[in-house]
């Protein structure tokens, strides 16, 4: 039997567990689409008036991921079809008492978040960031920050994660955009349709983004398994 661990070490007692949510989206800037990130400025001590991630303790009736989007809705009145479970930080000194956080990072295209923030009355106390140019953090969240984009950067290049931020069809045009809004660098246009058009995971439909320019056809990522 296990036995009562923490009627042994009662010091166990006092860690905590908060589910943190880095959740980032495309926002419009004047030289373009940039990658962004949503903080909450903190009401209370510790860090009171500091920049945080969104998120909240883990509480004991719930599993992570409900954590996750309750934290993230309570703060943010944000409500991502998709969580995923990133990493955890636990040093020893990353907050004033012994406290471990379990974060999530997402994906959210720029019109659900408009959507959402009006539908459910946006907190005022949040704001987007551009993730080259962040504020202080409180705690360890410019780190953590850090590590999210670093994962999004390799990911961007060997998965079809941008697709998180593109509507269901998209231009070959629009899908550049994206990747050159992840990595933070400008991408040749016609290496990249090269690239893409011998890509087994999208399609070309028979529809067309017209505009000021020819029409561009519009393609969409294979469904998956």
């Amino acid at each position: 039997m296990l036995g009562d661990v923490t009627g042994d070490h009662p010091e166990l007692d006092a860690i905590r567990v908060a589910v943190s949510t880095v959740i980032f989206s495309l926002r419009t800037a004047p030289d373009g689409d940039r990658l962004m990130l949503s903080l909450v400025r903190r009401t209370r001590a510790p860090h009171q008036g500091s920049w945080a991630l969104p998120g909240g303790w883990l509480d004991p009736t719930e599993n992570l991921d409900a954590a996750a989007s309750r934290t993230l809705a309570e703060t943010t009145a944000l409500k991502p079809a998709y969580l995923e479970q990133l990493y955890t930080f636990g040093d020893v000194d990353r907050a004033p008492t012994r406290a471990i956080a379990i974060v999530y990072w997402a994906l959210l295209r720029s019109d659900l978040v408009d959507a959402q923030r009006a539908a459910s009355g946006a907190p005022e106390n949040v704001e987007w960031f551009d993730v080259d140019e962040l504020p202080a953090l409180a705690f360890d969240h410019h780190r953590i920050a850090d590590y999210a984009l670093w994962r999004l950067r390799n990911k961007v290049g060997y998965s079809r994660i941008a697709a998180g931020l593109l509507p269901d069809e998209f231009t070959l045009t629009e899908l550049r955009e994206v990747y050159e809004a992840v990595l933070g660098r400008r991408l040749d246009p016609s290496n990249f349709r090269r690239l893409l058009e011998g890509s087994d995971e999208l399609i070309p439909t028979e529809s067309f983004r017209t505009g000021k320019h020819r029409p561009a056809r519009l393609y969409r990522y294979l469904a998956s398994d």
